[in-house]
C-alpha cells in the first residue's frame, strides 16, 4: 500500500473515531462534567508518553503557553456543551448541531484572521438555517434545550478551531494538544468542586466498571489515536482531501447511532430531511471552494 492510499485509510479510520465519540458520551452513564474531566485527564497521560519528555513545551514562550492554554479552557466548554446536549436530546441531533460549525466559522475566520470574507461561505452558512429549523420543528419539544447546547457546542468549536489555525505556527501540533487538554483538566479540576456543592442531587464521580471501559475508549482510540491518524494523514493529502473525509463525522455517527443506539425511533422523517440539506450545504464547500475560491471575496 502506498503512502497516499494508507493516508486516507488512516483519515478514515480517525474522522470514524471521532464520529463515535457521541456514542459513547450516550452509553457512559456519569455527567456530561464527569465524562469530560475523565476524558481529558485520561488523554492528557497518554499525551506525556507522545511529546518526548516535554522538551518542545520548554521552547515555549509563556505567552505562547497561556494563549494555548486559554484555548483548552474553551475546548473544555466545547465538551460540556457537547456531551450536555447529548444527554438534554440524543447523539444523533447533536451531532447534526456539529454541523453548523462550518456556518459559524464562516464568520469566525474573517473577523479573527482579518481575511476578506468570502462571499459563498456566507451563503452556504445561511443554507444551514433551513436545515435547523426543519430538525427544531420535527423534533420533541423536550429536546430543544439539547439543540440549543448543541448549537452553543458548534459555535465554541468554530471558535476554538479558528484560533488553533491562528497559532498554530508557535509550536508542534502534539505540545499543543498537550497544553490544551491539560489546561482543560486543570479548569474541569477547578470547577468540579462547585458543580458537586451547588448540585442538589449527589454526582457520580466514579465510572462503573462498563463506564471505565467506555472511558478507556473514548480517550485512548477517539481521542489520542484519532488524532495522531489524522496528523500523520495530513503529511500526504491535500486539504481538499482532508475536510472532505472530516465532513463525513456526523454521517458515521448519526449512522452508528442509528444502529447501536436506536436513535432512530425518536426522530420524523422531518429530522432526516432537514440532515440532508445540512449535509448536502457541507459537503459541497469544498466543491464551491475550489471553483470560486480565489476570487469570491468581499
Amino acid at each position: 500500500m502506498d503512502n497516499e492510499k494508507r493516508a486516507y485509510l488512516e483519515l478514515h479510520i480517525a474522522v470514524f473515531l471521532f464520529g463515535f465519540t457521541a456514542i459513547l458520551g450516550d452509553l457512559i452513564q456519569l455527567s456530561a462534567l464527569a465524562i469530560v474531566w475523565w476524558r481529558v485527564f485520561i488523554t492528557s497521560i497518554s499525551l506525556l508518553f507522545l511529546i518526548r519528555g516535554g522538551k518542545a513545551l520548554r521552547r515555549l514562550s509563556w505567552q505562547t503557553i497561556v494563549q494555548f492554554m486559554g484555548i483548552g479552557m474553551l475546548v473544555a466548554l466545547h465538551w460540556l456543551a457537547f456531551y450536555g446536549a447529548i444527554k438534554l436530546a440524543n447523539a444523533s441531533i447533536t451531532l447534526i448541531c456539529m454541523a453548523t460549525a462550518s456556518f459559524f466559522t464562516s464568520f469566525l475566520e474573517p473577523l479573527i484572521m482579518r481575511q476578506r470574507v468570502r462571499w459563498y461561505e456566507i451563503l452556504l452558512g445561511m443554507a444551514i438555517i433551513p436545515g435547523m429549523a426543519l430538525i427544531v420543528s420535527s423534533t420533541d419539544p423536550s429536546m430543544n434545550i439539547g439543540i440549543l447546547v448543541g448549537l452553543s457546542a458548534a459555535l465554541m468549536a468554530a471558535l476554538f478551531a479558528t484560533l488553533n489555525k491562528k497559532l498554530i505556527g508557535k509550536a508542534d501540533e502534539m505540545s499543543i494538544t498537550f497544553l490544551e487538554l491539560g489546561s482543560a483538566w486543570l479548569f474541569l479540576s477547578a470547577v468540579l468542586p462547585v458543580y458537586i456543592s451547588q448540585s442538589e442531587a449527589p454526582v457520580q464521580l466514579l465510572p462503573s466498571r462498563i463506564d471505565w471501559f467506555y472511558l478507556i475508549i473514548l480517550s485512548l482510540l477517539c481521542t489520542t489515536l484519532a488524532y495522531v491518524l489524522a496528523l500523520r494523514s495530513l503529511r500526504y493529502l491535500s486539504a481538499f482531501a482532508s475536510n472532505l473525509a472530516v465532513n463525513l463525522e456526523p454521517v458515521y455517527g448519526i449512522a452508528l447511532a442509528w444502529f447501536i443506539l436506536k436513535d432512530h425511533k425518536e426522530l420524523s422523517p422531518g429530522f432526516y430531511w432537514g440532515v440532508l440539506i445540512i449535509l448536502a450545504a457541507v459537503f459541497s464547500y469544498p466543491l464551491v471552494r475550489r471553483r470560486f475560491g480565489k476570487k469570491a471575496t468581499l
